[in-house]
């Protein structure tokens, strides 16, 4: 059961709020229609039950607020628009990428595609979805975490009456297992055809709650629409006529001055009454009429006051206390995926930007080295990785930086995690999948471009310019450590300003401004060694690690001293410090 009370929302600056003390609920096994005309409040209506905005208020999900169920995706699937998915994912790797967001198995995926008819479509991007099929893939989403209660804002908007009747027996089909639904529509013809109970809204406040049946006997009636030159005339003979034959008929003008609604009668009886005193008819049809467009205000039969609160066991307002406030909604940051790695794993592959960048990479990569090679004057070390001295840095850590910055800015640009928030969630689960799965995939490009060019050149030059050198373990920790941190910079930093360029250019930074500002730091001649190090490190921390591990601790020490290394370094620990402070002041949690 859902319960909304005392829902009021933060009024701008002059004006009203759009919200104001809206109380009602939606009970299982019903459909429940939010109705009411544009600006009436029904969407900031849905997001205060969301916390997506601030106000006051509180909504119970089968007794608990939002911010207390465990998990939200098992109890409130949402529809508010549009998938927000990258438009080159398909349809079935968006569900299955939110599978490992909500923790529910990847054959839910293949389930909800059938369920919703798009299993003939699950290869398809979703950018070429139509509007009927997108909003199949957003209930599809909605239904992931089989919730109990159903959100929807509008969700028939623009559809065609054949797949908006689909939709609509969807929703009834889950109203009917016991679910709660509840949708906000500005047509009331709908909400009579499709909810059983009708909460009806104008300026923020509740003006009716009825259920279908009254809300159809007093909200619409069938009626004659009349257009005609004479449609004064006409309306005076139709109701002079009625008075005579004592019928109840009612006439009413409206707002065209040339049509008429006309409750009671028929469109034969107009028509013959039209004949028989020459007047002329350019339209006769029967409708079904909403009484309030015809000018009527009063409000129907079931009406509940603003102020009213709902009886946990009945519809029966129960007013509130005087002087009661209802407690403030406050707006709290989305939660993360609950397979962090899982969801990681498949928003990065579930794309082919990543395996193009990949392929362009290995390609560069290879290019390059055999350039290099030709003259014989570049460094092994160079030709292998592929950077010539007129690149700042090399193919492999500029790719690393860009799958690194894709990491959070596609996640900003494309919110699937927090549809309606605009945002990505500050969990520090998120954050640590995110650096783990994309330093593994920069690990993997550094070793696979060490090869490609390894493997070129001895196809092109012959296999006796590649001897190895006596520091390769060492060599090889640069380089990976160089591909790696490329990553994490862009990653943070296209997490701290959200939006991909930021990630590319802290990319860019570090050999174009860090890089020449260390080296411009004064340097001091030492005569000072780093060979006690790692012990002096053991005993500051407490720890004990094998004595091999000492060779390490002192490699990656000698490779921050290096110019690059430790412009590397100051970037990583400057962006860390960033996304940490943004991530605080929304009181960042796992």
């Amino acid at each position: 059961m859902l319960q909304a009370i005392g829902l009021t929302s933060t009024p701008s600056r002059g004006q009203a709020p759009a919200v104001d003390d809206l109380t009602f609920d939606a009970e299982p096994g019903c459909v429940t229609a939010l109705l009411g005309a544009p600006g009436s409040g029904k969407t900031a209506a849905l997001r205060l039950m969301l916390e997506l905005e601030p106000g006051r208020g509180v909504t119970y999900f089968r007794g608990r607020p939002l911010h207390r169920v465990p998990n939200p995706a098992g109890e409130v699937g949402v529809v508010l628009g549009d998938v927000p998915g990258h438009p080159a994912r398909t349809v079935r790797g968006q569900l299955r990428m939110l599978c490992a967001a909500a923790g529910v198995p990847v054959s839910r995926a293949d389930e909800l595609l059938d369920a919703v008819g798009l299993a003939g479509l699950r290869d398809q991007p979703i950018a070429t979805l139509s509007l009927g099929m997108d909003r199949r893939l957003a209930l599809a989403c909605a239904l992931l975490g089989d919730p109990h209660t159903l959100l929807l804002d509008d969700p028939a908007e623009g559809l065609a009456p054949r797949e908006a009747d689909w939709l609509h027996g969807m929703l009834r089909s889950h109203a009917e297992r016991g679910g709660t639904v509840l949708f906000a529509t500005r047509d009331p013809k709908e909400a009579a055809r499709s909810a059983g109970h009708v909460v009806t809204l104008d300026g923020g406040r509740v003006v009716a709650d009825q259920d279908g049946a009254d809300f159809s006997r007093t909200r619409l009636r069938p009626r004659v629409a009349v257009r005609s030159p004479q449609a004064a005339r006409l309306a005076a003979i139709v109701s002079r006529e009625a008075r005579a034959a004592r019928r109840s008929v009612e006439v009413v003008a409206e707002a065209a001055g040339n049509r008429l609604s006309v409750y009671g009668s028929s469109c034969a009886e107009v028509g013959d009454a039209a004949f028989r005193h020459g007047l002329p008819v350019h339209q006769l049809a029967d409708e079904v009429g909403d009484m309030r467009s015809a000018g009527l205000t009063a409000a129907p039969a079931g009406r509940r006051t603003s102020g009213d609160h709902v009886d946990a066991a009945s519809r029966t307002p129960r007013p509130a206390a005087r002087g009661e406030l209802p407690p403030p909604i406050r707006r709290r940051p989305a939660r993360g995926p609950l397979r962090p790695v899982r969801y990681e794993l498949r928003r990065l592959f579930g794309v082919r930007t990543t395996s193009v960048i990949l392929g362009v990479v290995l390609a560069v990569s290879a290019g390059l080295s055999v350039l290099l090679a030709r003259d014989g004057r570049t460094p092994l070390v160079h030709v292998i990785a592929a950077w010539p001295s007129l690149l700042p840095l090399p193919p492999a850590a500029l790719g690393a930086g860009l799958i690194g910055a894709l990491s959070f800015g596609d996640e900003f640009r494309y919110p699937a995690l927090a549809a309606g928030r605009g945002s990505v969630p500050r969990r520090l689960g998120l954050l640590l999948a995110k650096l783990a799965v994309s330093g593994g995939v920069a690990l993997l490009l550094a070793l696979f471009v060490a090869l490609a060019s390894a493997a070129t050149l001895r196809v092109v030059y012959g296999g006796s310019l590649l001897d190895v050198p006596s520091n390769v373990a060492s060599l090889a920790v640069s380089w990976s450590a160089l591909t790696v941190g490329c990553t994490w910079a862009g990653l943070l930093a296209a997490g701290v300003f959200r939006v991909t360029t930021a990630g590319i250019a802290a990319v860019l930074a570090v050999p174009v401004v860090m890089v020449p500002l260390v080296e411009r730091m004064p340097k001091v001649a030492s005569t000072r060694s780093m060979s006690g190090l790692p012990g002096r490190l053991r005993d500051l921390a407490w720890l004990q690690w094998p004595g091999e591990a000492d060779r390490w601790v002192l490699a990656g020490a000698r490779i921050v001293a290096q110019p690059v290394g430790a412009a590397l370094a100051l970037s990583l620990s400057a962006l860390t410090c960033a996304f940490l402070l943004t991530s605080l002041r929304g009181r960042v949690r796992w």
